[in-house]
C-alpha cells in the first residue's frame, strides 16, 4: 500500500478513524506506521522467519488459491471495514466506517437489504445466530458497543467497554460471551474485554499483542483469535480460561480482519493489502494465502455454505470467496469454483 511520510507520534491504526479527516489516507499510513515499528524492534527475526518459511507458504497457497474463487461484489457504504454473517438467517452485516451506518446483506441473493444508523464511525461487527443479535464497535473517545436486533434491524442496547479505541468484536454463540479488543500506543500490548451476553457488562479482561484490531470466536472449539496489527501475529486465546495459549505469525503488511469457520476448523485474516491469509485451527500454522481485492480489512465466514466475505475499503467492495475443498463448489445459481 502506498503510504505518505508518517506522523511523529505513533498510534494505533485504526484509531485515527476518530478524527474528521480522509479516512482512507490515514489507514494506508497506519500500515506504514506498523511496518516501521516492527521493523525498528526486530529486523533480523523477522527476515529470518520469513525467509524460511516462504518456498513452504508459496507451495501451499497455490494449491489452496486454485480452490477458491471470488464469486460476488456488492456496493455498500463509504469505508466498509467489520463484517459479520448469520448463517441461521443467511445475513451479512457490514461496518461502514465513514457512513456511520450498518449494511444488511442478504447471503441468498447478495444485495442489500436494508442500512442501519448506528453512529460515528462504527468499525467491527459480529453476530450471535442463537440469540438473532449483533454487535458493532463505535471507534472513539469513550468507546462503545452497539447491540442491535437481527429480527427489527434496531439498535437496542450500548455497552461501554472503556479504555481507548474499541476495535474488533466477535460473538460465542454457545457460551452467550462476547470480546472485544481495546488498543492503546502502536507498540504497547492491547486488552480484550470479556462481555456477558446476557447481562451486557464487561465480566474479565485478557493481555494480548501489539495493536490488536480484529477478534473471531470458534464456538465449537471454544477458542478465540485475535489478531494483532503491530506485531502482525494473531493470538490465539482459551475460551475456557481465559488465557493466550499460542501466537501465529501472518507477516507483512499487518493483521487485520479474522473470522473462523468451525466446521472447516480453519482461520481467515484479512492482511491489510490485498490478500486473506488461511489458518489452520488445528495445527495454528498458516496454511495459504489467497488474493482479494485492495486493503482487505474485515472478513467473515458462513460455515452453512463455506463462504468467506471479505471488505475491500480501496473499492468499497465485498469479495466472496468460496472454498471448493479440492471439487467444484458453487456459491449462488450461476457461480462455480473449479479446481485448477
Amino acid at each position: 500500500m502506498e503510504a505518505p511520510p508518517a506522523p511523529a507520534e505513533r498510534e494505533h491504526p485504526l484509531a485515527r478513524l476518530s478524527r474528521k479527516q480522509d479516512i482512507m489516507k490515514r489507514t494506508q499510513r497506519a500500515v506504514t506506521l506498523i511496518t516501521a515499528a516492527i521493523a525498528a524492534l526486530a529486523p533480523a527475526a523477522i527476515t529470518a522467519a520469513a525467509a524460511a518459511s516462504a518456498p513452504a507458504a508459496r507451495s501451499t497457497a497455490q494449491a489452496v488459491t486454485a480452490a477458491t474463487r471470488v464469486t460476488a461484489t456488492i456496493p455498500v457504504g463509504r469505508f466498509p471495514d467489520g463484517v459479520a454473517a448469520n448463517a441461521r438467517t443467511d445475513t451479512i452485516y457490514v461496518a461502514n466506517v465513514n457512513s456511520g451506518t450498518v449494511s444488511v446483506i442478504s447471503g441468498r441473493t447478495k444485495t442489500v437489504v436494508g442500512t442501519i444508523r448506528v453512529g460515528r464511525f462504527p468499525v467491527a461487527v459480529a453476530a450471535n445466530p442463537r440469540t438473532d443479535t449483533i454487535y458493532v464497535t463505535n471507534e472513539k473517545r469513550r468507546g462503545t458497543v452497539r447491540v442491535i436486533s437481527g429480527r427489527t434491524s434496531t439498535v437496542v442496547a450500548t455497552i461501554r467497554v472503556g479504555g481507548r479505541f474499541p476495535g474488533g468484536v466477535a460473538a460465542n454463540p454457545r457460551t452467550n460471551t462476547i470480546y472485544v479488543t481495546r488498543a492503546g500506543k502502536i507498540v504497547t500490548h492491547g486488552r480484550v474485554s470479556v462481555i456477558s451476553g446476557r447481562t451486557n457488562t464487561v465480566v474479565a479482561t485478557i493481555r494480548v499483542g501489539s495493536a490488536p484490531v480484529a477478534v473471531a470466536a470458534n464456538p465449537k472449539t471454544n477458542t478465540i483469535y485475535v489478531t494483532n496489527a503491530a506485531s502482525k501475529t494473531v493470538s490465539v486465546i482459551s475460551g475456557r480460561t481465559n488465557a493466550v495459549v499460542a501466537t501465529v505469525r501472518v507477516g507483512f503488511p499487518a493483521a487485520f480482519g479474522v473470522a473462523a469457520n468451525p466446521k472447516a476448523n480453519t482461520i481467515y485474516v484479512a492482511n491489510g493489502d490485498d490478500e486473506t491469509v488461511v489458518i489452520s485451527g488445528r495445527t495454528n500454522t498458516v496454511a495459504a494465502r489467497v488474493r482479494t481485492g485492495g486493503c482487505s480489512l474485515g472478513v467473515a465466514t458462513d460455515p452453512k455454505t463455506n463462504t468467506s466475505y471479505v471488505t475491500n475499503a480501496c473499492s468499497n467492495t465485498v469479495s466472496v470467496l468460496v472454498s471448493c475443498r479440492g471439487r467444484a463448489a458453487a456459491s449462488g445459481p450461476a457461480a462455480r469454483c473449479r479446481k485448477g
